[in-house]
């Protein structure tokens, strides 16, 4: 096994003389914020097909083009990169549909602009020449989709005063409650998991400018798993939530339940990418790509 630690695992007996099953293993890419939740999303899949199925903690997306991984829990903007890079190598499974009004039983969220609940900002403009936290590059709510809104606004990075990258969503709410940067846009459904297992830090933050709603990290398949296995995985994913066990967990993460989703579903995240390239790309008479 490559790629991490196992955080959790469902298993078969094998009967004498019956051939070994090859685990089924998930990944999570996303937010460690929400591994536990995956983790039992993971066991669930794997006792609906009668397989035995294990969540590690994704550490490069090498895993996905090496067959190390069967299942994903991925971001939009990798998952249109890696598509692009290699097509045919994902395939879009289900995404979650969040359990909050303003979600409208879409699987979307949002990119949540937060400040400090005593800041004297109350708007994206007036962050102006102030400290910015990303979370990372690769990250389509924490990074893309704000350079997307300065792009519209006719703006580069200049507009901030500092920028610094935290490495994840996390260090950048904590940064932000210290006082260490004056802003982040966060993942609306990150933030919301931090609120509802602290509910202190509603009211240590307040969102002053949101973006989106935007399709939402999905659930994909490598190309290693068979079509078959695929669809079952898919099929027992967005059957979850049909008893009460399953329903505590889901909610446990503010999801409602798993939809089907298809790969035209990320053609927003696909534009903005377009268009942010587009404008940092150096131009055609530099000689230079």
């Amino acid at each position: 096994m490559t790629g991490g630690r196992a955080i959790n695992c469902t298993g078969l007996c094998n009967t004498a003389g019956s051939p070994p099953v090859k685990p089924l293993v998930f990944a999570n890419f996303l937010a460690p914020n929400m591994t536990s939740v995956y983790a039992g999303v993971a066991e669930r899949v794997g006792e609906a097909l009668e397989v035995p199925a294990q969540l590690i903690e994704g550490s490069r997306f090498e895993q996905l083009r090496d067959g190390s991984v069967g299942v994903a829990f991925l971001c939009g903007l990798p998952y249109v990169r890696l598509c692009a890079q290699r097509p045919g190598m994902l395939r879009p499974l289900a995404a979650p549909v969040l359990d909050e009004a303003r979600y409208q039983d879409r699987p979307v969220y949002f990119s949540d602009v937060i400040v400090g609940r005593d800041s004297q900002f109350r708007s994206f403009d007036d962050l102006r020449g102030q400290s910015w936290a990303y979370n990372e590059a690769g990250s389509f709510s924490g990074c893309l989709l704000v350079r997307h809104h300065l792009l519209q606004m006719g703006e580069t990075e200049s507009f901030f005063g500092r920028v610094t990258f935290t490495g994840r969503h996390q260090e950048s709410i904590r940064k932000v409650v210290e006082g260490a940067v004056d802003a982040a846009a966060i993942d609306s459904h990150v933030l919301g998991v931090e609120c509802l297992r602290n509910p202190e830090l509603a009211s240590q933050l307040r969102v002053i400018a949101s973006f989106g709603p935007s399709t939402i990290p999905l659930v994909v398949a490598t190309d290693g798993v068979p079509a078959t296995l695929q669809a079952r995985i898919g099929t027992a994913l967005c059957e979850l939530g049909g008893d009460a066990g399953s329903r505590r967990l889901l909610a446990s993460g503010l999801i409602r339940r798993f939809t089907p989703i298809n790969d035209r579903a990320y053609d927003d995240i696909r534009q903005k990418l377009a268009a942010v390239d587009q404008r940092r790309a150096p131009s055609s008479s530099a000689g230079t790509r």
